[in-house]
C-alpha cells in the first residue's frame, strides 16, 4: 500500500492531539493493581469458556415477544469486532421454539425425485468429506420496522437480525451425488424437525451451487438454538431458508408452496399483489460505531466502524458521507473480503462538534448499489416489509448524542 505522505502527517497531528490528554506521571504508570498481587482464579474453573464478567452488557435482546415458541433475538452489532459473531451472540428467529434433539436418533432423509432414497445418520454425514465456508445469515425481516419511518433506538434493534459465522458441513452436491438425481428435478423441499416444521422451497441449481448440510459453527458443534445437530446453509439466501434442525431434502419439478412461501415471507407491492420467492438478500451496509444510542465525548478524531454485505458475492467498495449524502468518501475495507459475507469497512472522521448525518452506501461484484430508503419506496411502495436494504442514517446532534432518523 503506498502512503501519502500529506494524509501521514495529518493523520500524526490528529493522532497526537487526541491522545495529549493520556499524558500521566511515570509513577502513576507503575502502579501496581491488586490482581497483580495475587493469583488468579484456578484453571477451568469454567470448564466451557466465558466472557469477562466486564462485558456482562454485551448480550442478544429480544425483537418479539415469545408466544408459542416464536419470537426473535437480536445481534449486539455494535459490541463485537472483526467479522465473525461468536455462537452464543449469533441471532435466532424461532417459529416453535428451540427443540431438544438426541443426535443418535435424528437422521436427514433425502427422498422425492431422487434414484435411491436414503437415510443419513450424523455418523453418516460425518463419513463424507467436509468443507467450512465464512457467510452471513440475515433474516429478510432485518430493518423491517424502518421501511417508512425511523423505529428503533440503536443499531441492535435495527439491524440485529445479522450475524456471520464459519460453518462447517457436507456440500449438498456430494449427499445428492449419493441418491442421485431424477432429469426433471427441479426443486428442493427443506424441512425442519421443529415444532413448527419450517419447510421452503430451495431451487435445485442454488443446492447444487454453495449449499452446505452444516453440523458445526465457529469450531464447534451447532448450538440447539442454531439448529443441532444439523442445519442447511444457503450463503446469500434470507435467513428462513437456512432451514434449522435439518431433517427431510425431498426434490421436486416444482416449488413446493409451503405456508413460510405463500402467506409468509412475499412481498407485497402497491398493486396488492405479491412477489415471491424473492431469494436473495441485496448488497446492504450500516454504521455500527458511532451509531445510535451512543454519545460522542467531545469533538475532533472518530473512527467510523461499520459492516457491509451482499447476497449477490463480495462487497467491492463502501462511500461514508458524513454530512447527510451530500459528499461522499470511500472507506477502507478492513480484513477479509468474502463471498456472501460481512465485511468491515473503516473511515477517520473529526467531528467539529456541529449537527450532522452519518450514513455508508455499499457497492457488490454484480454491480448492485445501496440505495436510500425514498428510492425503494417509490419502486416497491409503503406495504413491503422484507428486504429492506436500504441506507441507514445517523443523527449527531451538538451535544453529541447519536440517533436513528429516517431520510
Amino acid at each position: 500500500m503506498t502512503l501519502n505522505r500529506r494524509k501521514l502527517l495529518t493523520r500524526t497531528v490528529l493522532f497526537s492531539t487526541l491522545f495529549q490528554k493520556n499524558k500521566t506521571s511515570e509513577a502513576a504508570d507503575l502502579d501496581i493493581p491488586s490482581w497483580t498481587r495475587e493469583p488468579g482464579a484456578p484453571i477451568l474453573k469454567n470448564p466451557y469458556g466465558k466472557p469477562s464478567s466486564f462485558e456482562k452488557d454485551v448480550v442478544r435482546r429480544t425483537f418479539t415477544k415469545m408466544r408459542g415458541g416464536q419470537g426473535s433475538t437480536l445481534t449486539p452489532l455494535a459490541s463485537l469486532h472483526g467479522i465473525i459473531t461468536p455462537g452464543g451472540l449469533h441471532f435466532e428467529r424461532h417459529h416453535a421454539g428451540v427443540p431438544e434433539i438426541d443426535p443418535a436418533q435424528h437422521a436427514l432423509v433425502v427422498h422425492g425425485l431422487v434414484d435411491q432414497p436414503m437415510r443419513f445418520s450424523l455418523d453418516d454425514l460425518h463419513r463424507l468429506p467436509s468443507v467450512s465456508r465464512l457467510c452471513f445469515i440475515e433474516c429478510s425481516g432485518n430493518t423491517g420496522t424502518e421501511w417508512t419511518k425511523a423505529t428503533r433506538t440503536d443499531v441492535q434493534s435495527t439491524h440485529g437480525l445479522l450475524s456471520c459465522s464459519e460453518w462447517t458441513g457436507v456440500p449438498l452436491p456430494y449427499i445428492l451425488a449419493e441418491t442421485g438425481i431424477k432429469a426433471d428435478a427441479r426443486w428442493i423441499l427443506a424441512e425442519g424437525a421443529d415444532g413448527a416444521a419450517m419447510s421452503r422451497s430451495i431451487p435445485l441449481a442454488k443446492g447444487l451451487d454453495d449449499v452446505i448440510v452444516a453440523y458445526a459453527q465457529n469450531g464447534e458443534a451447532l448450538r440447539p438454538e442454531q439448529g443441532y445437530p444439523l442445519r442447511l446453509i444457503c450463503p446469500g439466501y434470507e435467513g428462513n431458508m437456512n432451514i434449522k434442525w435439518l431433517r427431510r431434502l425431498k426434490l421436486g419439478q416444482y416449488p413446493f408452496y409451503t405456508r413460510e412461501e405463500t402467506s409468509k415471507y412475499t412481498d407485497l407491492l402497491p398493486d396488492g399483489k405479491a412477489r415471491q420467492f424473492s431469494f436473495t438478500m441485496g448488497v446492504k451496509s450500516v454504521i455500527v460505531r458511532p451509531s445510535g444510542g451512543m454519545k460522542l465525548s467531545s469533538p475532533g478524531l472518530q473512527e467510523i466502524n461499520g459492516l457491509a454485505w451482499s447476497g449477490h458475492g463480495k462487497i467491492t467498495k463502501v462511500h461514508v458521507s458524513t454530512d447527510g449524502g451530500k459528499q461522499w468518501t470511500p472507506a477502507r475495507l478492513d480484513g477479509l473480503v468474502l463471498d456472501k459475507c460481512l465485511t468491515r469497512f473503516t473511515l477517520p472522521w473529526v467531528w467539529n462538534g456541529q449537527k450532522t448525518i452519518l450514513q455508508s452506501k455499499a457497492y457488490d461484484e454484480a454491480g448492485n448499489v445501496q440505495e436510500t430508503r425514498q428510492v425503494l419506496r417509490a419502486r416497491y411502495g409503503n406495504n413491503l416489509y422484507y428486504h429492506n436494504n436500504g441506507i441507514q442514517s445517523w443523527l449527531v446532534s451538538e451535544s453529541g448524542d447519536i440517533s436513528n432518523v429516517f431520510i
